[in-house]
């Protein structure tokens, strides 16, 4: 399982993977303090597994997640991304791979050989393709399979980032929260609603997820626009 001698796929202009076109820019130096903030926010435990998610579409956790692989990549780290977002996959396009068999397809026994949905992309990143969209994709990412599929990556590689759907439009991340080591809520200036913010960080917890942060995407600081923010621990005190 996970074959590292890969054939490498060609990626076809992936103009959201800022980190590969643009790897001295500020929103790259942005994905690295993220990058940075948490490895520092999962202290108290190593960081096998990563979600990224958001309250509801639109607001930049694909992105998000793909630019931190790239990163984490670079650093050495032999780094898996998944694209657990069963309904409305975007990974495969980012890294212009056929989504053909994935996620689903494993998951759902329909493949024999998991390699068939893994492909080697830079050096030391791994993408997992979602696969075609199944009729029941909560319980598939919910079950015992998912579990072991993520217990058998991190024993032989070092992280794997699942992109995963937003939180409040379907239950999908809220059955992947315990699943995983840390989860980053990725939250779109002028786009997320803060009481959409806060019904997600509240669904989460309840699922057990252990919050490392969130990723304020989109923010402007009067000379740079749409770059990446963190703030960890921006929900510490969810009254106010």
């Amino acid at each position: 399982m996970f074959q590292r001698k890969r054939k490498v796929t060609t990626m076809t202009a992936p103009i959201n993977l800022t980190t590969i076109i643009e790897p001295t820019s500020v929103i790259t130096e942005q994905i690295k303090t993220i990058r940075t903030n948490i490895n520092f926010a999962a202290t108290d435990h190593k960081l096998r597994t990563l979600m990224v998610t958001s309250a509801m579409l639109g607001e930049g956790k694909s992105t998000v997640a793909a630019n931190l692989a790239v990163e984490y990549a670079k650093e050495g780290l032999q780094v898996l991304l998944v694209d657990a977002d069963l309904r409305r996959p975007t990974i495969h396009k980012t890294f212009g791979l056929s989504n053909n068999q994935g996620l689903s397809s494993w998951l759902g026994h329909q493949m024999t050989d998991i390699n068939q949905a893994i492909h080697s992309t830079i050096d030391n990143l791994f993408v997992m393709t979602s696969g075609p969209k199944p009729p029941n994709p909560a319980e598939l990412l919910g079950s015992q399979m998912m579990t072991d599929f993520l217990t058998t990556a991190t024993s032989q590689l070092d992280l794997v980032i699942v992109d995963a759907p937003p939180v409040l439009p379907v239950t999908d991340s809220q059955l992947l929260a315990n699943k995983v080591d840390g989860t980053v809520l990725v939250v779109r200036q002028n786009v997320a609603q803060k009481a959409a913010v806060r019904d997600a960080v509240s669904d989460l917890k309840r699922s057990h997820a252990t919050i490392l942060g969130a990723v304020l995407n989109d923010v402007s600081d009067g000379q740079h626009n749409g770059y990446y923010g963190y703030n960890d621990g921006y929900y510490s005190n969810e009254e106010k």
